[in-house]
């Protein structure tokens, strides 16, 4: 089953700054959930419009909006400019065609990130772009799909005693990257999972199916590569603490977040090690198969051929041969086949080729 792809023609000859979505709509209706707090409170909400937004620019709470669904221009754009976000920053937003990156605009971080899953009716990994948009005392996410990828985030809020009560707005844009950074691990798990299953069939019964999925699992890596790989030099980025929002205290927990990154490209390129080789797995046990069927057909012939010479002499039509007139010379030549048979089976189990 082929996996969908994201467009990037309509965009061809268009001015920078021109709000398109490109990607797939994920669900009918743009959701906008709120969640308001500091250290004493917690106001959780949905909202419905733009204008409803005004109400959460103070710098006394911690601000978190999360959208899901980036299929409707106008309410991302009036989310955008409330919060004076640049327009270039609203266009990558909507291009869901990003590659993992960060970028700084002084009041506020851009981060771009990738999350997966592995669809279960279809087995296909697949991915939707998340992009963070964090500033003093405010974090905007948006999500393109409704998956509740950032539920824990919320019961974390919601738990007095929890750290992320206690920091800045800067700690909760890394807990959210560090959830997506965190799933990859999981992501990670199916695959070798599935490498380990196929490494079996291919030694017990390699075929055309196995083949198929070597090269599915080497495109699925390929892909996930596209993803991890640049979000190396983003959390790095963040970990050196150039910008002036991220605070100490969080570069202990970003550096940590960067060491997982670390941790996922290596066991991701051990993966791709061992899927290259799968082919040389299949093609070695596919040669030992055809040795092992004309090993057993060379020794059928090998046995055939003095009993065939017997055979021929025996049919030859001279008048006078000296065993056709034999009264036992029937049995004898059969006697006498046996014997061949036997002896070249014995041989055979002396030199170990049966």
């Amino acid at each position: 089953m082929r996996k969908k792809r994201v467009s990037m023609a309509r965009k061809s000859g268009l001015p920078p700054g021109t709000l398109l979505h490109v990607g797939h709509k994920y669900i009918d209706a743009v959701k906008i959930g709120v969640i308001d707090y500091n250290l004493s409170q917690v106001m959780e909400r949905e909202l419905y419009s733009v204008e409803e937004l005004a109400h959460f620019h103070s710098a006394d709470t911690i601000t978190w909006i999360h959208v899901k669904g980036l299929h409707n221009i106008d309410l991302i754009e009036g989310i955008c400019q409330s919060f004076g976000i640049h327009p270039l920053v609203q266009e990558d937003i909507l291009n869901t065609a990003q590659r993992p990156k960060i970028e700084d605009y002084g009041d506020y971080l851009f981060v771009v990130l990738k999350a997966f899953w592995v669809e279960k009716e279809t087995d296909i990994l697949t991915s939707e772009q998340i992009s963070i948009l964090f500033g003093a005392s405010y974090v905007i996410s948006f999500q393109e799909s409704e998956r509740e990828l950032f539920e824990s985030i919320r019961n974390r809020i919601n738990s007095s005693q929890s750290r992320i009560r206690r920091q800045g707005a800067d700690y909760l844009a890394y807990a959210l990257v560090d959830i997506i950074v965190d799933n990859y691990f999981v992501i990670l798990e199916t695959l070798g999972e599935k490498i380990e299953l196929l490494e079996e069939d291919l030694v017990v019964q390699p075929g055309q199916e196995a083949l198929r999925e070597i090269h599915f699992l080497k495109r699925q890596m390929l892909f996930f590569r596209k993803a991890i790989w640049p979000l190396r030099e983003t959390i790095g980025s963040l970990s050196r603490g150039e910008s002036s929002l991220v605070k100490d205290t969080t570069l202990l927990y970003i550096r940590d977040v960067y060491d997982h990154t670390i941790q996922a490209i290596d066991t991701l390129e051990t993966y791709r090690d061992i899927i290259s080789g799968m082919l040389d797995i299949y093609l070695s046990s596919i040669s030992n198969r055809m040795n092992q069927v004309m090993k057993v057909l060379t020794v059928i012939s090998t046995i055939f051929i003095p009993l065939t010479f017997i055979v021929g002499v025996y049919g030859m039509n001279f008048k006078y041969m000296p065993e056709l007139e034999w009264e036992w010379g029937y049995p004898a030549v059969w006697l006498l086949m046996l014997f061949v048979f036997l002896a070249m089976l014995q041989f055979f189990r002396t030199r170990k080729w049966l």
